[in-house]
């Protein structure tokens, strides 16, 4: 069903999201299925990999800021404080 590669190659895994496929990528808690938020078929790979319902969205990372904004619309001054005050890394809401 799935090849499987382990390593710490980032170009390889770099190569692997441009050419639309999966990677594994650690988190703070745990391991993450990552893939082109932006390419389609290698959307829909993740929801069929976890067998994940279409009605239940994925996450988008952004690096910065600034590379948001052409992805959405105004974001609110809340939003910016945020962004600027804890990016890059985690937020909690409850415990910043």
């Amino acid at each position: 069903m799935f090849d499987t590669e382990i390593g710490t190659n980032i170009e390889r895994a770099a190569k692997l999201l441009y050419d639309s496929e999966l990677v594994a990528i650690p988190t703070e808690t745990v391991y993450g299925l990552a893939a082109n938020g932006l390419d389609s078929k290698a959307v829909l790979k993740i929801f069929n990999a976890k067998k994940r319902p279409l009605s239940n969205p994925l996450i988008l990372h952004f690096k910065d800021i600034g590379s948001v904004a052409q992805y959405t619309g105004e974001l609110p001054e809340s939003a910016q404080k945020l962004a600027q005050k804890f990016w890059p890394g985690p937020f909690n809401p409850i415990t910043g």
